[in-house]
């Protein structure tokens, strides 16, 4: 996996407008962990005026499918990692409880991609509930995910 944003890039003004959300080198999580040998160690960056988190990734041959098209689990797990890290604007730590993921267009591992997550609506309760989009550099969406999270706690760090 290759992202096309430096791990070290920080666009920070005195607001902090952005934040380059860069792998843990302590979490394992698939997704985003840097302590994942296996894992995608995706970096995103926290729009903070928008409530917005975006990232630019070329999948790479290693998360195909099939015929240059990358797999469906792959596309679900770069919607839930954007969606799940939209809980950063309630400083929050949140997990998911339901996703749906609509495959829109064929999603290029060779062609770079932009995955983004924002807020759908309010909180209930504890239920969160995001959006995720993938699109293509021409803007025309490939995929869809919503998803509910529920809180399990307060965030350590945001």
């Amino acid at each position: 996996m290759k992202s096309t944003q430096s791990a070290e890039q920080k666009s920070i003004t005195a607001e902090k407008t952005t934040i380059t959300l860069a792998p843990n080198p302590a979490n394992r999580c698939f997704g985003c962990g840097g302590a994942n040998a296996d894992g995608m160690k995706l970096t995103f960056v926290q729009d903070n005026e928008k409530r917005r988190i975006v990232g630019r990734f070329v999948l790479g041959e290693r998360y195909q499918g099939g015929g240059g098209i990358g797999h469906g689990g792959i596309i679900a797990t770069l919607l839930d990692e954007a969606m799940g890290k939209v809980c950063r604007f309630r400083e929050v730590r949140a997990v998911t409880a339901e996703m749906s993921v609509q495959y829109l267009r064929p999603v290029s591992v060779q062609e770079e991609i932009m995955v983004e997550g924002w807020e759908e609506s309010e909180p209930k309760g504890r239920n969160l509930f995001h959006v995720g989009e993938i699109r293509n550099l021409a803007g025309d969406i490939l995929a869809r995910g919503k998803a509910r999270f529920v809180i399990v706690g307060e965030s350590k760090k945001v």
